[in-house]
């Protein structure tokens, strides 16, 4: 499976957040990308939940504390400059939400993920 159809789904939730959103107005702004980021959130601990488990994962060296998080850290301030200025431009409030929510989520996962490394 390609990583494009991986991401139909979450691409079809965030398209149904953003047409009901259009359909029922500013006031279920928060309602809707409550819904949307709780959707994402299962879809990123489900995946990272199923690599964790895959056999065959080749063992991760030890490395100093909190040093894997860097490339995260900068990774994500790197992707979220520019992500702030398309999300803000085409979707307003709500994308720059999901923007930055999205990008919470991936860190914090990937928190627990160097945590829970023996």
């Amino acid at each position: 499976m390609t990583l494009m159809s991986h991401n139909r789904p979450i691409r079809d939730d965030l398209q149904a957040t953003l047409d009901a959103r259009r359909d029922l107005g500013p006031e279920y702004e928060a309602a809707l990308v409550d819904s949307f980021v709780e959707r994402l959130d299962a879809t990123i601990a489900a995946r990272v939940q199923a690599e964790l488990g895959r056999p065959g994962t080749p063992p991760i060296k030890k490395q100093a504390p909190g040093r894997p998080m860097v490339p995260i850290v900068l990774g994500s301030l790197g992707i979220g400059v520019p992500l702030t200025g398309i999300a803000a431009s085409s979707a307003g409030l709500v994308g720059l939400m999901v923007v930055w929510l999205s990008i919470v989520v991936v860190n914090v996962a990937a928190a627990v993920a160097v945590m829970r490394r023996p």
